[in-house]
């Protein structure tokens, strides 16, 4: 499996932590810090998944995102703003796109899967582990890019 569009958005997505300037969020919405420390706590866990799946092991892979919020703030306080959750997301994401490239035709083990991305995707089902990869780049970094560029300032 080529990581290629996975890496294209998380450059995007990198590239607008980069360029900064964000305001705080709307009541009951994340921060910019805690939207990249919940991407750099979902990547573990995308990563723990896709080395199972190259060990030949079995896996299941939930998007925590409504359920891990006491992680995602620790990781905001430990790594003290964006530039250090940037950091710790450009390696997160490299170790999962490194590792994705090394799937080949692991790609498609099914693993159970547990997605939830507002209307727009609701799993509950085992898929082929490149499609969560592929759902990763085209659904969910692609939302968390539109929450961070809503937050940007004027």
């Amino acid at each position: 499996m080529d990581s290629g569009r996975l890496r294209r958005a998380y450059e995007e997505v990198l590239a607008e932590i980069d360029a900064g300037g964000f305001g705080p969020p709307p009541e009951g919405q994340l921060s910019a810090e805690q939207i990249v420390a919940h991407l750099a706590a979902n990547d573990e866990l995308m990563v723990e998944a896709t080395e199972a799946v190259l060990a030949g092991s079995p896996y299941a892979y939930y998007d925590l995102e409504t359920i891990h919020r006491p992680q995602v703030d620790a990781l905001v306080a430990q790594y003290g703003g964006l530039d250090g959750l940037a950091a710790l997301l450009r390696g997160t994401s490299q170790k999962l796109c490194t590792l994705t490239d090394r799937l080949g035709l692991a790609a498609e083990t099914p693993v159970d899967t547990h997605l939830r991305e507002g209307y727009d995707l609701n799993v509950d089902e085992p898929l082929p582990w490149g499609r969560t990869l592929d759902l990763h780049a085209t659904v969910h970094l692609p939302k968390h890019l539109a929450q961070l560029r809503l937050l940007r300032t004027p």
